[in-house]
């Protein structure tokens, strides 16, 4: 088969690599239907998180079930399936409260299994997917070619942005506001607004972004950021701040920004990867009894019920998928969204 494997900043190669095997009972080999770039893959494409060696990349996908091991029951050849970005067992005591990213046996793709085993990247034609039956979620039909832009972001961006919404008690008649024009942010304006609150404000600077945001149901759009977006959020609130502030950036300014944008009382919901060093101002937080929760998306738990929406055609967030590349060209699809040329790259094999 071929992958993309990472050998240093900015260099993204495809190339020939084994074909995946059952090496564990627990294992399943999906053939990837589609896949993309995250948001998250640029801090190391960009170098701020680079590994010691060359090493497969990618975290989203989903595609068909080729082989299972004698351990898999809940899958069977011939599955359609989306694997969220982390892998779970299902059944540990953290899997079993929800949360899943902290699994006792959590492993990650592109990384390597407790034995020291290479897991495959997510972008590539095959995948070998350990811990099958507590990770891979099945779809009851195969679906139509347009559908699989909604499936795929069901793998990560469209469950973390809903994650940023439930931990800022999102809800009817909420004002929400999102930092962060990315796919997440994006897609926690869908998430929002699907959760039912009242109004959705969008921070964004570029046309395009705005425009997804809109469709998606922001109703207000401000263009400024940092203090200068804070203020502009509480002229257009009456001085008041959100009731729920959305950040899904992950750095000091993005975090400041939120502060400065909620109200007391307020929640402020987090799920931007945290490595340019965001930090939390407690004085503030207890001052204004600003409540602060979120993290690391545990997709697998959600899924059951984004997935019957989506596949009723009541959510759809494929519309941050606004680049699409044979996965060949997944150097080009790096640098595209590196650039900003592209929100969102999927990968077709």
């Amino acid at each position: 088969m071929h992958a993309a494997m990472w050998y240093a900043p900015r260099d993204i190669r495809w190339e020939q690599r084994p074909d995946p095997t059952i090496q564990l009972p627990t294992d399943a080999i999906v053939r990837v239907v589609a896949a993309c770039v995250c948001g998250s893959d640029l801090w190391t494409f960009r170098g701020a998180r680079p590994p010691a060696d060359p090493h497969p990349i990618g975290h989203e996908f989903v595609g068909v079930v080729e082989e299972i091991g004698a351990g898999v029951t809940t899958l069977r050849a011939g599955d359609f399936v989306i694997s969220p970005f982390s892998i779970s067992d299902g059944t540990c005591v953290h899997c079993r409260q929800g949360v899943t990213t902290s699994c006792v046996q959590a492993q990650w793709y592109g990384g390597t299994d407790p034995d020291g085993r290479t897991l495959d990247g997510g972008q590539g034609q095959y995948v070998r997917v350990p811990l099958a039956d507590g990770t891979l979620v099945a779809t009851p039909e195969h679906p139509d070619r347009e559908q699989i832009p909604a499936l795929l972001a069901l793998s990560d961006v469209l469950v973390t942005g809903h994650h940023a919404a439930v931990s800022a008690g999102v809800g009817p008649g909420s004002t929400v506001a999102v930092v962060g024009d990315g796919a997440v942010g994006l897609c926690a304006v869908r998430a929002a607004v699907r959760l039912g609150a009242d109004r959705v404000i969008a921070f964004s600077s570029y046309t395009d972004r705005q425009n997804v945001a809109t469709g998606f149901g922001a109703s207000d759009v401000i263009s400024e950021r940092g203090d200068d977006g804070a203020a502009a959020l509480r002229d257009l609130l009456a001085d008041q701040g959100a009731d729920a502030v959305l950040e899904c950036v992950g750095n000091k300014e993005s975090m400041a920004q939120a502060m400065a944008s909620v109200r007391p009382g307020g929640r402020i919901g987090y799920v931007g990867v945290p490595l340019g060093g965001a930090e939390l101002p407690i004085r503030k937080m207890f001052a204004d009894n600003i409540a602060v929760a979120g993290g690391v998306a545990p997709v697998r738990p959600y899924l059951p019920e984004l997935l019957a929406d989506v596949l009723a055609g009541s959510l759809d967030a494929g519309a941050v998928f606004d680049l699409q590349l044979p996965m060949e060209k997944v150097a080009e699809a790096y640098a595209a969204m590196d650039e900003r040329r592209s929100i969102k790259t999927l990968l077709w094999p």
